[in-house]
């Protein structure tokens, strides 16, 4: 039926949730492209701007944020034929305006998305939550259309991003063989890995570099008596430390790494809220966690979460949950 859907479109809209990361951005693109390949006028609209280190995928210049233009993203959103909703399932993601275009819109909408819990806000569900990414999921739409041939450079790449950032280089539990037969695939379409893992990870400036340093050597915390290891970061620090989008990715990924540490979070005061990142190894189920204590979701091993309550008392509210919750597993 998709496939039907698809070819009666003319103009179709991609979106992806606040905050983009690489599987979020590359997801998008990647689609993008495919649809510009099957004759379809396409363009992503995202709520907010992309972090630096993604900025070098092709056609990242073309997406359109609605937090700088509200009024031409609503007309083309307006004006789709069909619209995607990509790596999030509640419009909640994409804040409330946009969601609002998106929620009145006549356009046919498709989710493509692996977190837990869809909700009913779209005609067309493709919902793998064992899937490690939405680019996974991309690839295997596209493969599902019978359409792999039309998969160029362009596409490979915006694939490719999803699979490395969302995986955690291909070492999370919901990396499968799959996962690894469609890189595969992307290799012998010529993509280039090591210049993605390159423009990825190894582009640092010195301002990220020194953010990193301080959070290691001054904010880490291994909590006693539970295998949990924390960084919070301060409005002020980050002033100082001149932290910008996107500098923080992954760090919550360095304090899990700590011999012995089961789970991690990393807690940064943001405007008005302070956000959260968890992380955990094995059976310990920190998507419960964000659920319960923090608003938020996401994955067993890899969630999100958010406070209103200030960076004090988000901090201390924190570690109180992190004991009760450890006394339940």
């Amino acid at each position: 039926m998709i496939k039907e859907k698809l070819e009666k479109f003319d103009k179709i809209v991609v979106t992806a949730h606040q905050s983009p990361d690489g599987d979020a951005v590359g997801s998008s693109l990647a689609l993008v492209h495919y649809l510009k390949a099957k004759g379809k006028e396409a363009v992503v609209i995202l709520p907010d701007a992309i972090p630096p280190f993604l900025g070098w995928l092709d056609g990242v210049a073309d997406i359109l944020y609605f937090e700088k233009d509200a009024a031409l993203s609503t007309q083309l959103i307006n004006e789709a034929d069909g619209l995607f909703i990509l790596d999030y399932n509640d419009l909640k993601r994409v804040g409330e305006k946009m969601g609002k275009a998106i929620e009145e819109t006549d356009a046919y909408k498709m989710m493509i998305d692996h977190h837990l819990h869809p909700t009913d806000c779209v005609d067309w569900m493709l919902s793998d939550t064992n899937s490690c990414s939405t680019a996974q999921l991309i690839y295997e739409f596209i493969e599902d259309l019978g359409d792999l041939d039309l998969i160029n450079n362009s596409i490979s790449e915006g694939i490719y991003t999803g699979l490395v950032t969302d995986s955690g280089s291909f070492r999370f539990p919901s990396v499968k063989a799959k996962t690894h037969l469609i890189v595969a695939d992307l290799l012998n379409r010529g993509l280039n890995h090591a210049k993605i893992h390159e423009s990825l990870f190894d582009v640092n400036s010195l301002d990220k570099l020194h953010l990193l340093g301080y959070c290691l050597n001054e904010k880490l915390k291994v909590l006693p008596n539970i295998p949990v290891a924390v960084i919070y970061l301060s409005s002020a620090e980050q002033l100082v430390l001149k932290n910008k989008k996107g500098y923080t990715e992954g760090l919550v990924n360095f304090a899990l790494s700590v011999e012995g540490v089961e789970m991690a979070v990393f807690l940064r005061e943001d405007d008005k809220k302070v956000k959260m990142s968890f992380r955990s190894k094995g059976d310990i189920p920190v998507n419960e966690f964000s659920s319960k204590y923090f608003s938020g979701g996401g994955h067993k091993n890899a969630a999100g979460g958010v406070c209103f309550d200030g960076y004090e008392k988000s901090v201390e509210k924190l570690e109180t949950v992190l004991y009760e919750f450890f006394e339940t597993l």
